[in-house]
């Protein structure tokens, strides 16, 4: 082929996706897939050892399947050659860690660990941390650490360290015996090239490293439990690399794995959602991405380090070098329409899109159009996976307002689409009442692409302009602007950013009349939001309480 050629790869929730791209403009000349064998392990380990509520776990060696599936396939499908490819990068999920030995081995990958929990991957949406994440924050809150604000004023238990206090908490052993707890990205690039490195960004973001005063006082650790002193040298410590930096090269193992040259440059990891910033050419402040998928991370660049309550992460250089990144987030978007579908849709409706030829999401989204806002009487909150920005609590449940002996699914379906587009519009309002600017509100992920009905309910509720990407692989374009940074192939990140990032593909334009009745609803979610997450009625966390832990 003889093109100067990149690799990204897009570890997500369920999949893995990689693309092959052109240096030189960012095209993407092959992509392919692969999912997880074994998915998100949230009811048992693969031995059938059943968990416990609130966990969330995968399989190392679903990563490395993938990883090897999905290069190969690129490159069959495009006939380019290894010589061809001059730097591979990657993104992940974040706070998705896991505890491996002195070689880097997963703990769960040893016999006497295969029936442990709490040594697999613990996944972003791993949520049986939160007592830790309680103890943590008012610790943190009583002993005036000046960490706090850089992290929305609560720690979240998607953060790597409440679910590392968990381990030392619910299996010392495991604690004990595991090398380090590595982010999954860290994890990845380690043993593509095998260094042990850190990622700025995850680390910044999950881990409460600030990029100029570092990691939190140890006496803090300590005071959380003795045994927990120390842990940032004994369990989380490696060198730092910012983005778009080269980690090393790739081993002449992992070489002859994927079918590519020894030696190419491996860019250090990024979290999947930020660096989606990248690809879609977030170069200023002012612009919010939302990527929106089974979750939604909402992604911005400010100058001066503004801090906001309920932010879930403001970091020096964590998206762009020179700029400080902010990043919010809610913990489910296409999880709520997917939970929907199992289990709450009529039998008719799946005959009905069968014989239209069409999945029971398009079905249910035709239904829901056809809809006015505020027709059917619904409310709802978008907490079914707890609320990540700006309550950052996992332990408020959702909630469907107005149900009657009359409401039908769509109507449902619809409350639920418009409760994520308040959700959205409470994090814009969030920032701008605290002075960070937004301005443009850019949209990239599958949904975006998928459903112009979502996409116009957040115009319409957000008031503004949703501006959607192109590219239908944001994670992994932008992985490969990674890699052709940390290969050198132009001069700075962003002159790479400038050159293969994915323009705007479509605008959806909020209609005036809609956005007047969705000011109503919002002030109605508002209430809700205040009296169910602000502590005036902990119903739902009392309720949470009474289901057996196991």
């Amino acid at each position: 082929m003889g093109e100067k050629l990149v690799i990204g790869v897009d570890f997500g929730t369920l999949s893995a996706r990689a693309a092959l791209v052109r240096a030189q403009d960012g095209v993407c000349i092959a992509e392919a897939e692969h999912a997880y064998a074994h998915g998100v392990m949230d009811k048992s380990l693969p031995c059938g050892k059943p968990l416990p509520q609130d966990f969330a776990l995968q399989h190392p060696m679903d990563y490395m399947e993938a990883l090897e599936e999905t290069i190969r396939a690129v490159m069959e499908k495009s006939g380019a050659a290894a010589e061809d490819v001059e730097g591979i990068g990657l993104d992940v999920t974040a706070a998705t860690v896991l505890p491996v030995d002195a070689q880097g081995t997963p703990l769960c990958m040893k016999a006497e660990y295969v029936n442990e929990p709490h040594a697999y991957v613990k996944l972003w949406k791993h949520h049986g941390a939160q007592a830790q994440a309680d103890r943590m924050t008012a610790l943190a809150i009583t002993s005036g650490e000046d960490f706090l604000p850089w992290y929305g004023s609560r720690i979240s238990c998607e953060l790597a360290l409440p679910k590392l206090l968990e381990t030392l908490e619910k299996a010392p052993q495991v604690y004990e015996t595991m090398d380090c707890l590595m982010e999954m990205g860290d994890w990845l690039v380690r043993r593509l090239c095998g260094v042990h490195v850190q990622s700025l960004c995850a680390a910044g973001y999950k881990n409460l490293r600030r990029t100029d005063e570092g990691y939190p006082d140890d006496a803090y650790f300590a005071a959380l439990n003795p045994a927990f002193a120390g842990v940032i040298e004994k369990k989380c410590s490696a060198p730092v690399m910012g983005v778009g930096s080269c980690a090393g090269g790739l081993t002449q193992e992992m070489a002859q794995r994927l079918g590519l040259m020894p030696g190419t440059p491996v860019a250090t990891a990024m979290i999947d959602a930020h660096v989606c910033a990248l690809s879609c050419g977030l170069t200023k402040p002012g612009q919010m991405l939302a990527i929106l998928g089974t979750s939604a991370c909402y992604m911005s660049l400010g100058e001066d380090g503004t801090l906001a309550p309920g932010i879930c992460g403001v970091v020096k250089d964590g998206i762009l070098p020179g700029c400080y990144g902010y990043e919010a987030g809610q913990s489910a978007v296409g999880d709520l329409f997917g939970w929907m579908t199992k289990g709450f849709v009529p039998e008719a409706y799946q005959q009905e899109a069968d014989k239209q030829g069409v999945s029971i999401h398009q079905h249910l989204t035709n239904l829901a159009a056809q809809l006015a806002p505020g027709e059917s009487g619904l409310l709802a909150l978008d907490w079914l996976g707890g609320c990540r920005s700006p309550l950052m609590d996992s332990g408020v449940s959702g909630m469907i307002l107005g149900l009657t002996l009359q409401t039908k699914p769509e109507e449902i379906y619809r409350s639920l689409i418009e409760s994520t587009a308040y959700g959205a519009r409470m994090i814009v309002e969030n920032y701008r009442t605290h002075g960070i600017a937004v301005d443009e509100f850019f949209v990239t992920g599958g949904i975006g692409k998928k459903n112009p009905l979502v996409m116009q309910i957040f115009a319409d509720v957000l008031g503004m302009d949703v501006k959607v990407i192109a590219c239908t692989q944001g994670g992994a374009q932008g992985s490969a602007i990674l890699a052709a940074a940390a290969a050198g192939m132009h001069e700075d990140l962003r002159t790479a950013i400038a050159a293969m990032a994915s323009p705007v593909e479509r605008v959806y334009t909020p209609d005036a009349a809609h956005h007047g009745t969705y000011d109503a609803l919002y002030a109605e979610y508002c209430r809700l939001h205040a009296y169910f997450g602000r502590g005036e009625n902990d119903v739902m966390k009392r309720l949470k309480a009474m289901k057996p832990e196991w």
